[in-house]
């Protein structure tokens, strides 16, 4: 999913996404960036096309942990529940 279908699936608004991730949704979301950095790095890629490469090969790594967790788990790490409770939104504003 892109992020604002993401944030549509989650039923947010305006709020930060990222806030709104549970423990594994952030993990990997995490490891797809990390994964993504290394292949960039040891690949020394340039330009768009060999950046854009590397970011769907970073994904790619990320989208198969996930994937077998949730075969191993039986459950999707994708949620609609949000980290955040109401009373922690609204400190969160204040």
């Amino acid at each position: 999913m892109t992020p604002s279908e993401y944030k549509k699936y989650k039923g947010l608004k305006r709020e930060n996404l990222r806030d709104h991730y549970t423990d594994l949704e952030l993990i990997f979301s995490m490891l797809g960036e990390a994964a993504t950095t290394e292949v960039t790095q040891n690949k020394n890629a340039q330009g768009f096309n060999e950046n854009k490469n590397a970011a769907n090969r970073g994904g790619k790594i990320a989208g198969d942990a996930r994937e077998k967790l949730e075969t191993e788990s039986g459950r999707k790490v994708s949620t609609t529940k949000n980290y955040l409770t109401d009373s922690e939104k609204n400190k969160k504003l204040k």
